[in-house]
């Protein structure tokens, strides 16, 4: 049982009031989370995953874990079982809490929830190979993500990313928001420090993780449609499999899957499940809406993210950029109005102001007394 400070119930009614207003509209948003991790587990024993996955269900968690690339990582994969934004983000808030402990009664010595894992694994990748290693046994410092899929339908079911321009519309709006909003999915000082790993220490051949806001299909903010990131065919279902169980007939049914996913985001014990898919519907409902924000991007450019939470000489942090922005209070405000929802007149703040000063209260720094 999820146990929620005022903070977190402020974010749920949001979350609520947001998802009201898309389904008067007669559309619906599906939002699911992919979070990777480590974990340190003593030489000899094994995880097993079906366990782990078993418990998941057994406690309402919509979603799986999986063996990831890199030794000793692993994913935890939203379950496409329809559930709503808001139990997407409880999902997602209940997995961070329960796994260290799910793993833990498995022998872990400990679960790593965090953007980089520094000598995660060790290894360099074969001149001209993406899965066979060299005798090189440098260190590799593993990248962990989180990653956001949004898609909308509408009354019948239908994809709208299918056909028509919202594909490329609801992509642009996370374009243009993605930087002053970068606070809400780098939410620690090492999630700056994982955007630089692949320049840093020469592992771009290892590393596939994005470092800047760009679009496309292979972008950091990718549309997929019938192809993904790798050019792979996108929505492929096994149908027959041999005694073997080798698929032998498959059914491609790309429509279903075709989603924007925000690929940006670092795995943090700090990362706020509810304030991402209030970021998230925030997009979806300026996109319903065709209003444009106000953003350095066009289609054909990329954005350089900060270098870190704090300012740097000429460079704004991820706080300033947050705090000095005023998109992601004020859509939620324009929202919040246009369902009724009653407010405290004699409050000095709107919600949408109290849901980003909220924020940034977390990340204020003490006072020195001396």
């Amino acid at each position: 049982m999820l146990i929620m400070n005022s903070f977190t119930q402020l974010e749920v009614a949001v979350i609520s009031y947001l998802q009201d207003y898309i389904e008067q509209r007669g559309l619906r948003a599906l939002i699911h989370f992919e979070l990777e991790g480590c974990y340190q587990l003593p030489l000899g024993k094994r995880i097993d995953y079906k366990k782990i996955n078993q418990k998941l269900l057994h406690l309402g968690v919509d979603g799986e874990v999986v063996a990831e690339y890199w030794s000793n990582q692993w994913e935890y994969v939203s379950l496409f079982n329809g559930q709503s934004p808001l139990k997407e983000a409880h999902n997602l808030k209940q997995a961070l809490y329960l796994l260290p402990k799910i793993f833990a009664s498995q022998g872990v010595t400990n679960t790593l929830i965090k953007p980089v894992v520094w000598a995660g694994d060790y290894g360099k990748l074969a001149l001209g190979c993406k899965n066979i290693f060299s005798a090189d046994n440098r260190a590799v410092h593993i990248p962990n993500a989180v990653q956001i899929n949004v898609s909308v339908q509408d009354s019948a079911g239908n994809n709208l990313l299918v056909s028509g321009d919202f594909a490329e519309r609801l992509q642009q709006s996370f374009l243009q928001t993605s930087l002053a909003c970068c606070l809400v999915y780098l939410p620690e000082e090492e999630a700056f420090e994982r955007l630089l790993l692949k320049s840093k220490y020469g592992l771009a051949d290892e590393l596939c993780s994005p470092v800047d806001i760009s679009g496309g299909h292979q972008g950091s903010i990718a549309l997929y449609r019938d192809i993904g990131k790798h050019n792979q065919k996108m929505g492929v279902e096994p149908v027959i499999y041999d005694d073997k169980h080798n698929v032998i007939v498959s059914h491609e049914n790309w429509h279903k899957t075709a989603r924007i996913e925000h690929r940006l985001g670092a795995s943090s014990q700090r990362y706020d499940p509810y304030l991402n898919v209030i970021y998230a519907l925030l997009n979806v409902i300026d996109t319903i809406d065709g209003i444009i924000s106000d953003g350095p991007l066009t289609p054909e450019l990329n954005s350089q993210l900060p270098r870190s939470l704090y300012d740097q000489q000429t460079e704004q942090g991820a706080i300033t950029l947050f705090a000095n922005n005023n998109w992601f209070s004020e859509s939620i405000d324009r929202t919040l109005s246009r369902v009724k929802v009653d407010t405290d007149l004699a409050a000095t703040l709107s919600i949408g102001q109290q849901v980003k000063q909220n924020y940034l209260t977390q990340f204020r720094q003490p006072s020195i007394i001396i």
